[in-house]
């Protein structure tokens, strides 16, 4: 696991629609949330990222952009993002090289399997929130000392 206090290693990916989506252009104007998750259209996943999706607001609020990142494919993004409304962009993580870098990948020899990771990187590049699982959003927010306006 990442420590809290070390820099969040830096990423380009894009996202369902084809939008770049870069760490370093958050510096000093956004914190970032990164939501690792195995597999769009499945259960887990889903009750994740909806929650994320009816806290959107309170995300915007406090000044918090949230993303979720697996290696998944831009249509298959694009139909989990449909589907359930969400307005949480999804980024492509293309063979699992940035949910390595966050060890956000289960150990498994050859697979890229996502283990369900939430990091919080402050406006300075900062990891404050680092936990496997579903953490709360109120959780999420008070690790990274934003206001949570709920």
């Amino acid at each position: 696991m990442l420590a809290i206090g070390t820099p969040a290693p830096d990423f380009d990916l894009e996202d369902e629609s084809g939008n770049r989506v870069r760490l370093a252009g958050f510096r000093g104007r956004s914190a970032v949330v990164l939501m690792f998750y195995p597999a769009d259209l499945t259960p887990g996943c889903t009750k994740q990222l909806c929650e994320a999706r009816d806290d959107y607001g309170r995300y915007q609020a406090a000044g918090v952009a949230v993303f979720g990142v697996n290696p998944g494919a831009a249509a298959t993004h694009k139909r989990f993002t449909e589907k359930h409304g969400l307005r949480t962009p999804l980024l492509l993580d293309d063979g699992g090289r940035v949910s390595r870098a966050y060890d956000a990948l289960m150990p498994v020899p050859l697979l890229t399997l996502v283990n369900r990771t939430v990091v919080g990187i402050d406006r300075e590049g900062v990891i404050r929130f680092y936990e496997r699982g579903m953490p709360s959003t109120s959780t999420i927010l008070a690790a990274m000392g934003v206001s949570d306006p709920a």
